[in-house]
């Protein structure tokens, strides 16, 4: 086996970059990392040095995807509850017995599911 340890980058497909932008960094609050405008990309920290995402813009026709966000368990109301002000309409949340877990789900501007899932303390 791998000593794998979780997952350090994501990359998401977006029509414009600059609405993709605007929805990452103002409503879920991540921190720009690095602009590459050779690519039209950019790299995005998400929980600080923990993970990266990168919107990489592509006009080209690409299925949506699913993306989930580590938060605190004491946190995901509150997260519900902020996203529903800023306009972002919220499913959820939802107890995952198996993980044990609660998410929410939403989506960002170019209709990929996001989820915001707090793992329940002591099962990390």
């Amino acid at each position: 086996m791998l000593p794998i340890r979780g997952i350090y980058e994501i990359a998401i497909p977006v029509k414009e970059l600059p609405r993709a932008e605007a929805f990452y960094r103002e409503v879920l609050g991540l921190e720009v990392g690095l602009r590459d405008e050779r690519r039209n990309w950019l790299f995005l920290r998400a929980g600080g040095q923990a993970g990266m995402v990168v919107l990489q813009e592509n006009t080209g026709e690409w299925p949506t995807q699913h993306f989930a966000f580590l938060v605190e368990e004491a946190d995901i109301e509150s997260a519900a509850a902020t996203l529903r002000e800023r306009g972002v309409a919220v499913d959820g949340p939802y107890s995952h017995a198996w993980m044990p877990a609660t998410s929410i789900y939403f989506s960002d501007p170019d209709g990929h599911q996001l989820e915001l899932c707090a793992v329940s303390q002591g099962s990390e």
